[in-house]
């Protein structure tokens, strides 16, 4: 009986080492993003504040494959959804829908550190507290009670830079720097 007691507890503190010098190893670290990335930039301003975001001309984005190389360093395009209430004066489509919410630029980041979308957001939430995210392509809502989602830009309060891209997520096609 003695020696079972002995076998079951080097057995218990060998699972116990085990654990431990698993729960000490670092985490690994996710390899750098190489894709191309899609980028937006500031449209328009519109009433109170507001600002209209997507994909403009000149430079056009790519919500397919991306269009800006992962090496390239921009800001992050953040977004922090509050419900906020649509400005008189906009009314919102399926191109152009109301973010319920404010945008803002993080500072410039290289696209390879953005090798995931929580990597992305967690740019966001460090540059602007709890609630921020990277903006979405479909983030833009409108309709009857702003139920349907669109694309391609979208609207909502803050103020960007001009003529600066910004890092823009997409969760339907590989055009962002973890894909």
């Amino acid at each position: 009986m003695k020696i079972l007691r002995k076998s079951a507890a080097v057995t218990a503190a060998a699972a116990a080492a085990a654990l431990l010098s698993l729960a000490a190893a670092p985490a690994e670290a996710a390899p750098p993003a190489t894709h191309p990335g899609m980028t937006w930039a500031r449209m328009a301003d519109g009433p109170d504040g507001s600002v209209r975001v997507g994909g403009p001309g000149g430079t056009p984005s790519d919500p397919y494959k991306g269009d800006t190389p992962a090496t390239a360093q921009l800001p992050v395009l953040c977004l922090r959804v509050d419900g906020s209430p649509l400005p008189d004066g906009l009314t919102p489509d399926f191109y152009g829908g109301w973010a319920q919410g404010t945008v803002a630029a993080s500072r410039p980041v290289k696209g390879s550190r953005l090798n995931s979308r929580a990597a992305a957001d967690s740019v966001c939430a460090a540059a602007f507290g709890a609630g921020w995210r990277m903006a979405e392509f479909h983030d833009g809502r409108y309709g009857p009670d702003l139920q349907y989602s669109g694309g391609w830009s979208f609207w909502a309060y803050g103020d960007l830079p001009k003529n600066t891209r910004f890092w823009t997520a997409i969760n339907d096609q590989p055009a962002n720097p973890w894909n």
